[in-house]
């Protein structure tokens, strides 16, 4: 992996984390066609250059989470069921990073994105702060993020899609999956670390020093932008995405 490789990687890792449509899914795709070998450096760092993503939600919300009490009670709960699913199927996921898997689950979860904004539709949402989730819906949410385990799935989109099942808008969802990434990525990506750890040197520092900072870049710009983009659109355009870009892998592994 050359610094050119770390760049593209950063980017498509701080575009795509917080972004329903899967970055690791991403991830893969993209160094399958970079041509990059899976070796125990790359997927550390694929793995280490997500703390500059978490990094940059941390400081768009830093004042939410030094206040949020409430919100940090739920997120803690929503954690519980990763955590303890994660641990328990961890080496049996790691059989399934195959872009085979991640196209298939970019389509069907692209569709489960289209079909639930239809359905609803004329719903009106019952929750649009995360401090007022209660409890239980906080654990289901979990539940629902344990399923990105898959990957292509979605960590974001899944937690968005339970939210917004459960009664919350899409911007509370979006914001809930956001503050929940903080615990669940630092759980995961300090376990992979601490795996690899004698795959870093001084020699890839540099490299891993790039990616790490490009990820927390453009993860900033991107979470501003959906933010935004959410507050008058849909899910939708983000389902369409997912379908046509697993279908187009398909057909270049096919």
């Amino acid at each position: 992996m050359n610094i050119l490789d770390a760049v593209i990687l950063g980017i498509v890792e701080g575009v795509t984390e917080f972004l329903p449509i899967s970055s690791t899914g991403h991830m893969i795709l993209v160094s399958h066609l970079l041509g990059l070998k899976q070796t125990t450096f790359e997927k550390t760092f694929e793995i280490a250059i997500q703390l500059g993503a978490i990094l940059a939600v941390a400081f768009i919300y830093k004042e939410k989470l030094l206040k949020g009490l409430e919100s940090w009670k739920k997120i803690t709960v929503a954690f519980i069921p990763t955590g303890i699913i994660g641990l328990a199927l961890h080496s049996y996921v790691e059989e399934l990073f195959k872009p085979i898997v991640v196209s298939s689950a970019l389509i069907f979860w692209g569709i489960v994105f289209i079909l639930l904004e239809i359905s609803l539709k004329e719903k009106e949402p019952s929750t649009s702060n995360p401090a007022d989730i209660s409890y239980l819906k906080a654990i289901l949410i979990g539940i629902f993020q344990s399923l990105a385990m898959v990957p292509g799935t979605s960590r974001s989109g899944a937690t968005i899609i339970g939210g917004m099942i459960l009664g919350l808008d899409r911007i509370c969802a979006t914001e809930f999956s956001f503050l929940l990434a903080i615990p669940t990525m630092f759980a995961a990506t300090g376990f992979e670390i601490l795996k690899n750890f004698n795959s870093l040197s001084v020699e890839n520092a540099g490299t891993l020093l790039v990616g790490f900072v490009t990820a927390f870049i453009f993860a900033f710009v991107s979470v501003k932008w959906l933010l935004n983009f959410i507050k008058t659109h849909t899910f939708i355009p983000f389902g369409i995405y997912r379908i046509i870009v697993g279908i187009t892998f398909l057909k270049l592994i096919s």
